[in-house]
């Protein structure tokens, strides 16, 4: 088999991947989390239950701890276990920071919660510094009690940038496709979209054919993605929120892989209808097509750079499967890999500095980190088939497809790959998975 008949059959391994079948009913349960792997250095923090004051309602929802497990799957925090909490405060006059400083606990979160209104609460938390003794953040947020999740994911967001100077990705998206076999024998694919948590989800389109390539609007109200009806491939974009959705490619042969641009106005895909697949961009207001690559190997995967003025692709052009870098504007391509016979499928680190990628090691496919500016690769995953890499929208978790025991599951990797989680849906193939921006969402609450 040549260079070029195995790339086709690698690419054509995401299509026949995407007609995996699972054994399990159509219920549409919340994705489970597991840490397979843990940072040593991860920082000390406790988070408190929160207090009742009183005449104030037991919360329906444990909030602190849903800021615990988010802060833990970040792999930058080691939340102390409620058990071993040395007291409860709720304010800064109950703290006894020797007590704190003994239990090697280096920052404290406190809340309380208040009644509001008949149907809303009023959270206050702190955030305090145990080594200094001092407060380090206080906000209040007055929340309805359909919306404590988001609430609590919004807290952890604050907590997230104070202590480390960057944003957090809790209040974010992913999406993802599964497939299941109904009661009846049929194939049921589904794309999906839950929180960052894998609570929440939500279907937003179901087909019997494969659909594949989810790709996020900038502003995370819409989904650009590949659905096979009519016997062919077609792209699509569809709002997440009013389920709309419109056509944007249905040319002969392929149309594949969409890529949004960072200003959200064009959308790189795959196109055949030349003859050999190339890249092309769309302008969505116009409808305008324009040919990027010109070329008689295999142009596919297009991603942007953060700043809009490049892409980098997959192409054999060379002989193997290697990325390359093109503007915009065109002109000549420039290749950027270099070790190993085989890397593809790229997306760019927020801030542009890292590419992440699939990369064949020892016949197995795994997800490696590229240095754009020295060229050096450094593996994340040890997979036997790891692939679609994307960064979280903060740069701090890389989260991708893997196949573990049998099973399509979804993982994520520390940018260090020191940390490591598993989600996975059980009996369920999980695949196709796609980090949304970093975007004010509807369902947010109000933080004072």
């Amino acid at each position: 088999m040549n260079q070029r008949q195995s790339y086709w059959r690698t690419i054509g391994q995401r299509y026949i991947l995407a007609m995996l079948l699972g054994t399990c009913s159509m219920a549409a349960p919340a994705l489970q989390i597991a840490i397979t792997q843990g940072n040593v250095a991860a920082l000390p923090i406790a988070i408190v239950p929160f207090t009742n004051a009183t005449g104030a309602p037991k919360l329906p929802l444990p909030v602190a701890q849903v800021i615990a497990a988010d802060l833990r799957r970040s792999g930058l925090f080691n939340p102390l276990p409620v058990a071993q909490l040395p007291s409860r405060p709720d304010h800064a006059a109950q703290i006894q920071w020797p007590v704190w400083r003994a239990a090697q606990v280096e920052h404290l979160l406190t809340g309380r919660v208040q009644t509001h209104t008949a149907t809303e609460y009023q959270l206050d938390f702190r955030l305090f510094d145990v080594a200094r003794g001092q407060q380090r953040l206080a906000y209040r947020v007055t929340v309805a009690a359909d919306k404590l999740r988001a609430a609590a994911h919004q807290i952890a967001d604050r907590v997230y940038q104070a202590l480390t100077g960057r944003p957090g990705a809790f209040s974010t998206r992913i999406a993802y496709v599964t497939s299941t076999r109904t009661a009846e024998g049929r194939v049921q694919n589904q794309l999906k979209i839950a929180d960052a948590d894998g609570h929440n989800p939500q279907t937003i389109v179901t087909s019997r054919e494969p659909l594949m390539s989810p790709a996020w609007s900038p502003d995370g109200q819409q989904l650009a993605y590949v659905a096979f009806e009519r016997g062919r491939s077609i792209i699509w974009v569809q709002n997440v929120t009013t389920s709309e959705r419109r056509q944007i490619a249905a040319y002969p042969g392929i149309n594949g892989a969409p890529a949004w641009s960072p200003d959200g106005e064009k959308i790189a895909l795959t196109l055949s209808k030349n003859g050999n697949p190339d890249i092309f961009i769309l302008t969505l207001s116009t409808g305008a097509l324009r040919i990027l690559t010109h070329h008689t190997g295999i142009d596919t995967e297009p991603a942007w750079s953060p700043d809009g003025q490049d892409l980098v692709f997959t192409s054999d052009r060379g002989g193997s499967p290697q990325l390359y870098q093109i503007p915009v504007q065109g002109g000549r391509a420039r290749r950027l890999t270099f070790e190993g016979g085989y890397n593809a499928r790229a997306a760019y680190a927020p801030d542009g500095s890292h590419i992440v990628l699939v990369t064949r090691v020892a016949g197995r496919y795994r997800i490696g980190l590229l240095d754009v500016q020295r060229g050096d690769l450094r593996l994340l995953s040890n997979g036997e088939l790891d692939e679609s890499p994307g960064f979280a929208p903060n740069g701090d978790l890389v989260l991708y497809a893997s196949r573990q025991d049998g099973r399509d599951v979804l993982a994520t990797s520390s940018v260090d790959g020191d940390f490591q989680q598993r989600i996975s849906l059980e009996a369920t193939a999980v695949r196709e998975p796609a980090w949304s921006p970093q975007v004010p969402r509807q369902d947010r609450v109000s933080v004072d």
